[in-house]
């Protein structure tokens, strides 16, 4: 399994915010739009509490709210946090696994996916329907790294989508959409092996993704793909 800083590393590649900027010990993230992934900020040292307050002054300066992810080991600034007031939000599992896992295994010659970029209108459309719209779109499109747009068939129609996304290695599976159509019928774990078959192709070693606790149907399904929790990360946020 590689390092969890390898994981997170693809993390910044594959899912890139717009500028990275560095307030002392802390890097912050500015995006308009595309989702906390891309504008929560992380710390890279020891840090105090006059640290936090210039972070955040920063951070409202660019018009967004307070956010930080926090990653196995920020302890201490989970603490710091808490105690100014943030709240908890968006506990994540990261799931990963060696390619081989996945790329070997078989799926129904009926739900075949084909690897396109850019993404198809029909993609975009599955995307909207499952909340992820221009901002997250405008993401993977300025990810510069090999890079693919999954389109899954169900029934001799398109029924699913995702990004995949490669660094180091490392690659990463965002965005999984299965249209309620063809929920249910194995779409999307074909989806899923056969994102990592086209990242071996691509020279990938391992394949991850990440995970909201809360997504049942999804942890299900990683699971029992073989694929393990190698980590968690939350976010802290201060509305007020």
């Amino acid at each position: 399994m590689p390092e969890l800083s390898k994981i997170f590393d693809a993390v910044d590649v594959t899912w890139p915010a717009e500028e990275k900027i560095a307030c002392g010990p802390i890097t912050l993230r500015r995006s308009s739009g595309g989702g906390k992934r891309v504008s929560a900020a992380t710390v890279d040292d020891a840090i105090t509490t006059q640290d936090i307050e210039a972070a955040e002054a920063r951070m409202r300066d660019m018009g967004q709210t307070p956010l930080f992810s926090l990653r196995p080991g920020d302890t201490a600034l989970d603490d710091l946090l808490a105690a100014r007031g943030y709240a908890v939000v968006d506990r994540t599992n990261i799931y990963s696994c060696p390619i081989g896992l996945l790329s070997a295994m078989e799926t129904d010659v009926e739900q075949a996916s084909l690897a396109v970029w850019e993404p198809l209108a029909i993609q975009l459309d599955f995307w909207a329907r499952g909340g992820i719209g221009p901002d997250r779109i405008a993401v993977m499109e300025r990810a510069d790294c090999a890079k693919t747009a999954m389109i899954g068939r169900h029934d001799n129609s398109p029924g699913g989508t995702c990004y995949v996304g490669i660094h180091g290695g490392v690659a990463m599976m965002h965005a999984l959409e299965i249209i309620t159509e063809a929920r249910r019928v194995g779409m999307g774990r074909a989806m899923t092996v056969q994102a990592a078959q086209w990242a071996k192709d691509e020279g990938a070693t391992d394949f991850t993704c990440l995970c909201v606790e809360q997504n049942a149907a999804a942890n299900a399904l990683y699971s029992k793909l073989g694929m393990e929790i190698v980590g968690q990360y939350h976010y802290r946020i201060k509305e007020s």
